[in-house]
């Protein structure tokens, strides 16, 4: 899935400052993913990469969790990701 090049590029970061940063957060948002799909492996299809992506940059803006307004769910990750989740048995 994406890589730590790939993650930087769509964050626009030019330095190595915060390689493992964003690494962590790759392999955070890839297991979030597989959760959310009910799956062990991550699907190869263009659209959870997007969705992995969009995650790992939601993730790199939004390093605290506090705010003082609700948070909302993306309803393009959900449309992104809805065709390729397991559903439970």
């Amino acid at each position: 899935m994406p890589t730590l090049t790939q993650a930087k590029a769509h964050l626009r970061v030019d330095h190595a400052d915060e390689d493992a940063l964003i690494q962590t957060l790759i392999d955070g948002a890839i297991h979030s993913v597989c959760d959310y799909l009910n799956v062990t492996t991550l699907p190869s299809y263009p659209a959870v990469e997007i969705a992995v992506m969009m995650l790992v940059g939601a993730l790199y803006e939004n390093r605290e969790s506090v705010t003082d307004r609700p948070l909302s769910d993306n309803r393009l990750y959900d449309r992104l990701l809805a065709p390729y989740r397991a559903m439970e048995a």
